[in-house]
């Protein structure tokens, strides 16, 4: 079987609205991982008639490798950061370089909030359910640090909703959510972006425009 890729984040956020309608009589909050995650989470959230914010991840990046992960971090929750020991015993990863590393993105991830929100302060989301999601899962890092971060605020219950996956990531993310829904879990993956025609750069601007719209809704 084909699996046709998305048109653009727009069409793939009502797609998983319509999969998560079950949630509409819920006190559930949407929470979107920056930058690509906050457009299908507005179709998400608006499609729900519920609340929207976000939650910033970070992935630690490899010494000399900015686009290899060692790991994330995400905003709140004690700052839990998540290891790769695989990779970080492989590249012989010091803990000197992994304590500055998560200082350098714990400084992006308040920049981002303060940008976004106006203030690095965590939404009040004890005892509620919330429904984590991004434009896509690749390794999957990020996505569980911002689910840990989640946990650890009193989160009673954590849905991560993504448009496509692969098959690997999804099962890694049992341990961390309570549900998952994935839209597409094709094989081979490629890359996040190869299952969207328009997979243009999402702006700071573009996530405070809708983070706006969203609250005015």
């Amino acid at each position: 079987m084909i699996t046709e890729p998305f048109t653009d984040r727009k069409e793939a956020g009502k797609a998983l609205g319509k999969a998560l309608e079950h949630l509409k009589s819920t006190d559930c909050i949407v929470l979107a991982i920056p930058r690509g995650g906050v457009v299908v989470a507005y179709e998400v959230a608006r499609m729900l008639g519920r609340q929207m914010d976000v939650i910033v991840p970070r992935k630690l990046r490899a010494p000399g490798q900015p686009e290899l992960a060692i790991g994330a971090v995400a905003s709140w929750g004690d700052h839990e950061r998540l290891l790769d020991e695989q990779t970080v015993a492989m590249l012989a990863v010091s803990p000197q370089y992994i304590e500055r590393e998560v200082e350098l993105q714990l400084a992006e991830i308040n920049r981002r909030l303060v940008a976004y929100r106006g203030t690095t302060d965590p939404p009040d989301i004890a005892g509620r359910t919330v429904i984590l999601v991004d434009d896509g899962i690749a390794t999957g890092y990020t996505t569980r640090a911002a689910a840990v971060a989640a946990r650890n605020l009193g989160a009673s219950a954590i849905i991560l909703a993504v448009p496509v996956a692969p098959p690997d990531s999804t099962e890694a993310m049992g341990a961390y959510v309570d549900e998952l829904i994935c839209l597409k879990t094709p094989f081979p993956f490629m890359a996040v972006g190869y299952w969207y025609r328009d997979f243009e750069q999402v702006s700071d601007e573009e996530v405070i425009r809708l983070l706006k719209k969203a609250r005015e809704e």
